[in-house]
């Protein structure tokens, strides 16, 4: 009887006890969570370097979105449950004797100057052009600057968009239908370079058309007028095979065309100038400087269209892909587009600019190729440090026409020397 008595008595101490506890047990400290697998990354110092480095992540797969079209080698690393996919780069984006045997004795000093301290040690060229007349004011690398050229990335973007406009398949308000919520017009699709936009535009244009305005702009032809050793860049007779993208990827990421950084400076001059697509040529002497004479090689119809492809240019620079060359130089006007892909290990970065100034324009091409640190914005910031040279040397300063011509030669308008 007693040990019953005791077994209901303990079972009756056991049933009330926590209940009499649950508020000193609450103040005391919560239960605890049962463990569970978290998708989000907490911001701990290295939680905040792993955040930073996916972000880096992203922001190169989205410069290397036609890596994989390209014969770009991949590889995967495995840790865990965890893997990665990244491309594997064979080239240096560096070198010492870029302007190694350049012939810069008819070339602008301050010009060359501010070219060559730009590219750095870069391995690239600079390809700096007076708009108004097709005169090469400097060239460093010229062995890079003359030769078969590279695939244009995005820089293609231009002629699409001159094309698409002189064809009326777009305007510049006109918006592409992208996802469901997403619509895009032609000042956003320049300025961030949306490759979906284009694609969807060249497949609007198709091959024929596309192929047409391309060689009208200069593509597949040489840029220069007698140029020693000036390669020819390619533009396809044919369509790139559907399974490979077609004429949207060519349309997009200058896929299976091949550019010359001559032949993307005459275009881009021609723009600046308002249609006059000049032969470029390149003075070897003061003496050919004193009897240059500019050769138009074709009167470009799109004048009225050049102001709907500007803000997206402008858009480049100020808050797009080439944002870069504004932590540089702010003082003039640049309008410019970028450009990122790769093939078979190597990276090419280009940026094709103006710069719209009171007194003048000057077109400069910048093409880097190497590995992970070439890419189009790269290009964009070095192109900042070339104008804020120039402007550090009063280079966008009224000049007399004594000095101007003295230094240009006297068919040359423009730009002040």
């Amino acid at each position: 009887m007693s040990n019953r008595v005791c077994t209901v008595g303990l079972f009756v101490v056991l049933l009330i006890w926590p209940l009499t506890n649950v508020g000193a047990a609450a103040t005391i400290a919560a239960p605890k969570k049962p463990h569970t697998k978290s998708h989000h990354i907490t911001e701990t110092p290295s939680a905040t370097k792993k955040m930073a480095r996916a972000k880096h992540s992203t922001r190169s797969a989205a410069a290397n979105t036609n890596s994989s079209s390209v014969g770009t080698t991949k590889s995967s690393k495995k840790s865990g449950k965890r893997s990665r996919s990244y491309e594997r780069f064979y080239a240096s984006s560096f070198a010492s004797d870029q302007a190694e045997g350049d012939n810069f004795a008819g070339e602008d000093p301050v010009v060359r100057a501010a070219a060559i301290d730009a590219l750095g040690n870069m391995n690239g060229t600079v390809v700096s052009i007076d708009p108004d007349s097709g005169r090469i004011l400097a060239m460093v690398n010229q062995k890079l600057a003359l030769s078969a050229g590279a695939q244009p990335c995005s820089t293609i973007k231009v002629a699409v968009a001159l094309a698409a406009l002189s064809e009326n398949v777009i305007t510049k308000d006109t918006e592409i239908q992208l996802g469901k919520y997403y619509r895009v017009d032609l000042t956003t699709a320049l300025a961030h370079s949306n490759n979906a936009y284009f694609a969807a535009v060249g497949q609007k244009l198709g091959f024929e058309r596309v192929s047409y305005y391309a060689h009208q702009y200069g593509l597949g032809e040489l840029a220069g007028w007698h140029i020693p050793g000036e390669h020819l860049g390619t533009f396809p007779a044919t369509e790139l095979d559907s399974r490979l993208g077609g004429v949207g990827k060519m349309c997009s990421f200058g896929e299976s065309i091949s550019l010359t950084p001559l032949q993307l400076g005459a275009l881009m001059a021609a723009i600046a100038n308002g249609g006059t697509l000049y032969y470029l040529q390149h003075p070897n002497s003061p003496e050919e400087i004193a009897n240059f004479s500019p050769k138009v090689k074709r009167q470009l119809d799109i004048g009225p269209i050049i102001p709907e492809i500007s803000d997206g240019l402008s858009g480049a620079v100020e808050y797009g892909t080439a944002r870069f060359l504004r932590s540089n130089f702010v003082e003039e006007p640049v309008l410019g587009k970028t450009g990122t892909c790769s093939k078979n290990g190597t990276r090419f970065g280009w940026f094709a600019s103006y710069a719209y100034t009171e007194h003048g324009r000057i077109v400069t091409v910048i093409f880097l190729q190497g590995g992970r640190p070439t890419f189009g914005p790269k290009a964009a910031e070095l192109a900042g440090h070339f104008y804020r040279s120039l402007y550090d040397h009063d280079y966008f300063s009224p000049k007399s026409p004594a000095v101007s011509m003295q230094s240009t030669g006297p068919t040359s308008s423009g730009i002040n020397q």
